[in-house]
């Protein structure tokens, strides 16, 4: 199916990175569609703030503001590193995972499958034009997602944190 085995690897990278759906869009787009620019679009769900720093200090804004906050730091992802792996270059991109179990878990116990969108997830990327956008899962989209009519406290306090976490990125 493949002509090379770089070519598979960078079909598995897109399909990591992006999911089936996109995949397919790429090997029929027209050469001047694939040439298109990428700016940041909009999503269902998506809370979505610009930065007023660079990348890497918005980065740092945000960890730090976590730490501060107490707040358990679990990982970040570097998709442009990932990309550049498979020979996939994209626009800076990472993504921090972190949260407070006990209020997280809550939501876990209403609704197990929940946990695709726990720990939260904060994104931060850059436009083609170096516009750093910090992006998040609204709450109450997710708490309708999984039904989770009994947690509206929780939702509001995961909802404001979040908003005070992306804060630390604007003067």
């Amino acid at each position: 199916m493949f002509r090379s085995a770089k070519l598979h690897k960078k079909f598995l990278a897109v399909l990591l990175l992006a999911g089936p759906a996109t995949v397919v869009t790429p090997l029929v787009a027209t050469a001047a569609k694939a040439a298109t620019p990428v700016v940041s679009a909009p999503a269902a769900g998506v809370i979505k703030q610009k930065s007023d720093y660079a990348f890497d200090e918005t980065v740092s804004r945000l960890k730090a503001d976590i730490a501060t906050k107490g707040i358990r730091f679990f990982d970040e992802i570097d998709h442009t590193a990932l990309g550049a792996s498979a020979d996939l270059p994209i626009n800076r991109s990472k993504l921090l995972l972190f949260g407070n179990p006990p209020l997280g878990v809550q939501f876990l116990q209403a609704n197990p499958v929940a946990g695709l969108d726990w720990p939260v997830r904060m994104l931060v990327t850059q436009d083609d034009d170096g516009t750093v956008w910090v992006s998040w899962s609204d709450f109450r989209f997710v708490a309708d997602r999984y039904q989770l009519a009994d947690r509206d406290k929780q939702i509001a306090m995961a909802s404001e944190v979040a908003a005070s976490i992306a804060s630390s990125t604007r003067k």
